[in-house]
């Protein structure tokens, strides 16, 4: 029997319909959810990323603002926009895409913004909070996954999750999310040695490696739950995941298609954290 499609793109559009809803109740208090993007260079990628975010905040009521700047922007400059968006009242989340160019500190661009505006759940104060299961804002990717899987009624605690990547992104921090739901959280990587071995052992397996078709049903146990994470393009111009899927939905019960999986779940949960932030931003004012 083959497995049943959890929909990131279904799931997201009847989160989206909620929160369109909250943001018209927020703007009968005066408040509009506003986020700022930053976007350094021509990356076909990430600019096609941030007009997804663009459009997704525009079909629910967010303000949205674009700040592009070219290839040879200096750091301080960077930096000196960030700081003027960590004070704009307007604006309550910040988002810088990634990659930058490789002049610029990551680690400085990310620790720049006000852990308040904090969107992505990339700032180490809001990694630390996610890591002792304090309120903050988590980052969207894994935060998506983790409402996906709950969003099929699967419980999570006491199951053994297997991620595949351990990423800052996506690998590290979603496996902390599980283990905050009391699963037992394994970690495979480029160094993991009979990598088959342990990930035939997981009720729920995550792969996020960034490498088309990587992971077959050989690796997986009959009625384990697959999320695949990865977005890949063929030389056809074709979208694929890390998993192969036509032959793993033969024996997960669960699993996540590619497109229209993870992706859109990523989107919504940024959406989710801005709101999050306007509505934190009226308690600070008052």
């Amino acid at each position: 029997m083959s497995a049943l499609i959890i929909s990131g793109k279904e799931l997201a559009k009847e989160k989206r319909e909620s929160m369109k809803k909250e943001v018209e109740l927020l703007g009968k208090e005066e408040l509009q959810p506003g986020l700022a993007v930053i976007l350094v260079g021509e990356d076909p990628a990430s600019q096609s990323y941030v007009k997804a975010k663009q459009k997704a905040c525009e079909e629910i009521g967010i303000y949205s603002v674009l700040y592009k700047l070219e290839d040879n922007v200096t750091e301080t400059e960077l930096l000196n926009q960030i700081e003027a968006l960590n004070n704009d009242p307007k604006i309550h989340g910040i988002l810088v895409q990634l990659p930058l160019p490789a002049h610029i500190s990551e680690k400085a661009v990310i620790e720049s913004i006000c852990p308040n505006k904090d969107v992505d759940g990339f700032h180490p104060i809001s990694v630390g909070k996610m890591m002792i299961g304090e309120d903050t804002f988590l980052p969207c990717t894994p935060f998506g996954i983790v409402e996906m899987i709950k969003s099929k009624g699967i419980t999570i605690e006491g199951k053994h999750v297997v991620v595949i990547g351990r990423s800052n992104i996506v690998g590290k921090p979603v496996g902390q999310l599980l283990l905050n739901e009391n699963a037992t959280v394994t970690y495979c990587h480029s160094r993991t040695k009979d990598m088959k071995n342990i990930t035939k052992q997981a009720d729920i397996l995550i792969v996020a490696v960034g490498k088309a078709n990587f992971i077959d049903a050989s690796f997986m146990k009959q009625g384990c739950i697959v999320i695949d994470v990865g977005v890949n393009r063929l030389e056809s111009g074709k979208l694929c995941g890390d998993v192969v899927f036509e032959d793993a939905k033969e024996v997960a019960s669960y699993i996540t298609p590619v497109p229209g999986g993870v992706g859109p779940m990523t989107i919504t949960m940024l959406l989710f954290n801005t709101i999050q932030s306007a509505k934190k931003s009226i308690v600070t004012v008052k």
